[in-house]
C-alpha cells in the first residue's frame, strides 16, 4: 500500500475527525448504516493497482469463454432455477486478499467471486465522505477505466435500467428496508430513481408483476435483484405467502439469479494464474495433500463464510457426505500491510464490474475494501477491534 499517503493520513487522523465523518456519512440517508465503517480508506500503489487489474482481466477472460454456461450448469440448485436467464452477468465482483508471495512481493490473491451486485451505490457516497472528512487529494480516485462520478453513474444507470424508465425497474430484496445493506438500496434509488421493494410487495396478475406506486399499480419490467436465495432457504413455505418468483414471469432480471451460482466458489477450480489459489472440487480429489494445513474446505452453497472449515482436522474430508458440493482450496494468508496506530491490518479488495446489455464485455468500474484484524474478514470476526470494517480503496488517476 502507498506508504507516503498512509503516513500523511495517520499523522493527521484524530478520533474527532472520524466521529464527524460518521455523522456526515449517516446524514440524509434514508436508512442508517448497519455495518462498521473503518477509520481509514486504503491507498493503493500504482503497482498493486495494476496487479489487481491484470488478475481481474484473467478471471473475466475465463467467464467470457464459449461454453462457460454449460460448464457451470451444475452450480445452479434445482430448487432455485428461474426462467428468463440472460446471456451474461450484469455484475461481477472479485474479492482479493492482500498477500505476500514467496519472493516477498505484495500481491493480490483471489478469495471469492460472484455474479451478483454489491454496494454499487454506497461506495460512491462513502468515498465522497472520506475525501471531505480527511482532505484526500483530488488526484486520488476510486474508479477504474477513466470513469468519474458522473460517467460511473451513467454506466450504473445503463446497466440497471436498460431500455426502461426508472419507475419500471425495482430494487428488490426479501425484506429490503431491514437488510444490512438497505443504505445502498436507497442511495441507488436516489442516484437513478429505481424504487425499493420487498418480496412481499410484488403483485402478480397473470404472468406480469406490479407494485404500488403512489397508490396505483405500476408494471415491473425489470428487477434489480438483491435477493440471495440462501437467505430464504430456511423458510420452505415462503412462496406460500408471497409471489413465487421461480415461476415463468414476464419480467427481466438484472442480475439473473442463476449468475449468483455460476460465478461463485464453483468457478474457482476453473481458474488458473499467479493470483489464483489452487482449488479442486472435493469429489475430484485424487490424493489428499500432504500439507493439508495449508488448505481450507469450503461448501459451494453457503453465504458469508458459513460452513467454511479453516483448520482441517484428520477425518474432516471423509465426514463430508456430498463432496461434489465442496471445494478444497489453498489457504490464503493475508499480509497485514495497512499500518494503523496500533499495528498491522489485513485488507481485502473487491473489484466491481458492470456489464450493461449491448456491451461486448464487462467494465471494471469501482471497488470496495474491507479491513480486518480477526481470523476472517467478515464483520462477525472483527466485533472487538478498531480500524476494521467496510471502506474503499483510492488510487492515482
Amino acid at each position: 500500500m502507498n506508504p507516503t499517503i498512509r503516513k500523511t493520513f495517520n499523522e493527521s487522523f484524530t478520533e474527532e475527525k472520524y466521529a464527524d465523518f460518521l455523522v456526515d456519512l449517516n446524514a440524509g440517508v434514508k436508512s442508517p448504516i448497519e455495518f462498521r465503517i473503518a477509520e481509514t480508506p486504503v491507498f493503493l500503489t500504482d503497482d498493486f493497482r495494476d496487479k489487481l487489474i491484470k488478475a481481474g482481466d484473467e478471471i473475466v477472460a475465463t467467464i467470457l469463454k464459449p461454453g462457460f454456461k454449460d460448464i457451470t450448469e451444475r452450480a445452479i440448485p434445482g430448487a432455485w432455477r428461474i426462467t428468463n436467464e440472460n446471456a451474461h452477468p450484469h455484475f461481477i465482483t472479485l474479492d482479493f486478499g492482500v498477500c505476500k508471495d514467496g519472493a516477498g512481493n505484495i500481491v493480490p490473491k483471489l478469495i471469492e467471486l460472484q455474479g451478483f451486485p454489491s454496494l454499487y451505490g454506497f461506495q460512491v457516497h462513502l468515498a465522497e465522505n472520506y475525501r471531505h472528512a480527511f482532505d484526500i487529494h483530488g488526484n486520488q480516485t476510486i474508479f477504474f477505466n477513466g470513469l468519474n462520478k458522473s460517467s460511473y453513474l451513467d454506466l450504473l444507470r445503463k446497466t440497471i435500467l436498460g431500455p426502461y424508465q426508472p419507475d419500471e425497474v425495482v430494487i428488490m430484496d426479501v425484506d429490503a428496508p431491514n437488510q444490512k445493506t438497505a443504505v445502498d438500496f436507497y442511495l441507488t434509488e436516489g442516484y437513478i430513481g429505481t424504487p425499493v421493494v420487498s418480496l412481499a410487495d410484488l403483485i402478480q396478475q397473470g404472468s406480469q408483476l406490479f407494485y404500488l406506486h403512489h397508490g396505483e399499480q405500476k408494471r415491473i419490467r425489470r428487477i434489480y435483484n438483491r435477493l440471495i436465495f440462501d437467505e430464504i432457504e430456511s423458510d420452505p413455505e415462503i412462496f406460500d405467502k408471497v409471489v413465487d418468483i421461480r415461476q415463468p414471469l414476464d419480467v427481466e432480471w438484472v442480475a439473473h439469479p442463476s449468475w449468483f451460482y455460476r460465478i461463485s466458489k464453483f468457478t474457482m477450480p476453473l481458474l488458473q494464474g499467479d493470483y489464483i489459489p489452487k482449488t479442486q472440487f472435493l469429489h475430484e480429489l485424487k490424493e489428499t495433500p500432504a500439507d493439508l494445513q495449508n488448505y481450507v474446505l469450503k461448501p459451494l452453497f453457503s453465504f458469508a463464510g458459513q460452513g467454511v472449515i479453516i483448520d482441517i482436522m484428520d477425518g474432516d474430508i471423509e465426514k463430508i457426505k456430498d463432496p461434489e458440493n465442496w471445494i478444497l482450496q489453498e489457504k490464503v494468508t493475508y499480509e497485514p500491510v495497512l499500518k494503523s496506530p496500533d499495528g498491522g491490518v489485513k485488507i481485502e479488495i473487491r473489484l466491481m464490474y458492470l456489464w450493461p446489455d449491448g456491451d461486448a464485455k464487462p467494465t471494471l468500474a469501482i471497488n470496495l475494501a474491507r479491513l480486518s484484524k480477526g481470523k476472517m474478514i467478515g464483520v462477525r470476526y472483527n466485533k472487538d477491534f478498531n480500524w476494521v470494517g467496510g471502506t474503499v480503496a483510492f488510487m492515482h488517476k
